[in-house]
């Protein structure tokens, strides 16, 4: 049974009672019932809500998956084997615009494409800015 038909059986119950509503108790009975019903309806409408953006967080984490798998696949679009770890020669070649270059500062390895500029690069690792033009002319 529902808090909301719970509801409608205190007010049925109230009803059957045959209690005076002119009386102080009557009026105070009658009261908390229709504030019971409210708070029972209003209730109603959030578990609606929530069931809602459960179902959307739901669509929201698969999404998120499929993007996650995109982004942090291990697979190579080159045409070397499966096991491919992006370091052969096939891979630098079929890159796609994307250049790997070593930061001077902090020696970690820095992936950019087209779109930046390698006379300014910043690393994501120690965030020192550096330049790599020899990078990118090399592919």
């Amino acid at each position: 049974m529902t808090i909301t038909e719970k509801t409608a059986y205190l007010k049925g119950l109230l009803e059957g009672l045959d209690i005076d509503e002119n009386k102080a108790e009557g009026k105070l009975l009658k009261a908390v019932i229709e504030t019971l019903d409210e708070l029972a309806n209003d209730l109603a409408d959030v578990a609606d809500d929530v069931a809602t953006l459960n179902d959307y967080v739901e669509e929201l984490d698969e999404d998120l998956g499929e993007v996650e798998e995109y982004l942090y696949s291990d697979d190579c679009d080159c045409d070397c084997d499966d096991e491919c770890d992006g370091d052969c020669e096939d891979c630098d070649e079929d890159c796609d615009g994307f250049y790997e270059a070593t930061c001077p500062h902090c020696g970690a390895n820095v992936c950019f494409d087209e779109t930046c500029d390698p006379r300014d690069l910043i690393c994501p690792s120690c965030q020192e800015r550096f330049d790599c033009l020899d990078a990118a002319d090399n592919d």
